[in-house]
């Protein structure tokens, strides 16, 4: 179960790992608020419909149970005592999976604010070397003094009054740790203006924002203070798309929040998202959900009925 766990440490990140899983077994099948600041957690069976979002940038540590993400079109595993860290808005299809054991999926995540990480680079040397870049995500073990972090952090949920004092001061060291591993590249590179990973948050918040307009990728390119061509290779390195896709994974993706909800049928949507044509929509819907659009928010609420008979 801990293959990840850090060799003549593992009895130490076994005991961190059981309290944490003890402090976050109070949360729910959604996000949960734990009451400090950018600090969630969820447990249990999460609805298949409300995994297919676009997730901000984030530290995600899995406790037990793992998880399975498919960006583009590459499909990642995450097991417990590993971490995954998102530096970039990214629209993905999720879903989670109980241990051999049986216990229920169970993580922790951490959203990421560039202007904290900011501060905490603001005060650390400057790194050798030029810029990396390459993709806005990845995954890797965790490691003890992380865990230290996480235990530290999550015990304030029993400590509110001590939460303004000493969250802050928590979440720079744990962000300082994921600094110093595989992925501190990526915190250092949303963070610090310039770089290719901020240029191509600069379009991905507009695509977000404006993702019913039609977009000329020149027009994009020019956003990010990059060559069409340099473009169109950093934003695909680091979402796992192209600027048009990703604009389509967000229609696709709004629509079905849309259609679940009740506002509208599969044809007053697929305008409502930008679509030109709601043929097409309904393929391209078909293509990434497995079923039509009305057919597809007929299932998620019957399931929905059936989960809620069986409560």
């Amino acid at each position: 179960m801990f293959g990840f766990v850090e060799r003549g440490r593992r009895p130490v990140m076994e005991k961190q790992l059981a309290e944490l899983r003890k402090l976050a077994s109070r949360a729910e099948n959604r996000r949960t608020e734990t009451g400090i600041p950018r600090v969630a957690m969820v447990q249990g069976e999460i609805p298949e419909h409300q995994l297919a979002a676009v997730y901000d940038p984030m530290v995600n540590l899995i406790l037990a149970g793992h998880k399975t993400m498919t960006v583009g079109d590459t499909t990642f595993r995450y097991d417990p005592a590993t971490y995954f860290v998102m530096s970039v808005d990214l629209p993905a299809v999720g879903s989670v999976h109980p241990s051999k054991s049986g216990d229920p999926y169970l993580a922790i995540s951490l959203t990421l604010e560039p202007a904290v990480v900011a501060g905490l680079l603001a005060d650390l040397p400057k790194p050798a070397g030029g810029e990396l870049y390459g993709s806005g995500f990845s995954v890797a073990p965790v490691t003890s003094v992380l865990l230290d972090a996480w235990v530290r952090m999550l015990r304030l949920m029993d400590r509110p009054d001590e939460i303004a004092a000493l969250a802050p001061a928590y979440e720079r060291e744990l962000l300082f740790r994921v600094l110093q591993g595989p992925h501190g590249w990526m915190l250092r590179d949303m963070a610090a203006p310039g770089t290719a990973l901020s240029r191509i948050g600069v379009a991905i918040q507009w695509i977000r924002q404006n993702f019913a307009k039609p977009i000329r990728v020149e027009a994009l390119a020019a956003m990010a203070t990059l060559s069409v061509s340099a473009f169109h290779r950093h934003f695909k390195a680091i979402t796992a798309l192209s600027p048009l896709q990703y604009q389509k994974r967000i229609r696709l993706l709004h629509a079905r929040s849309l259609l679940v909800a009740g506002e509208g049928n599969a044809t007053s949507v697929a305008f409502g998202v930008g679509y030109e044509s709601a043929n097409q929509f309904s393929r391209e819907y078909a293509r990434l959900f497995g079923l039509p659009p009305s057919k597809d928010a007929a299932a998620i609420a019957r399931r929905a009925r059936m989960d809620r008979s069986a409560a």
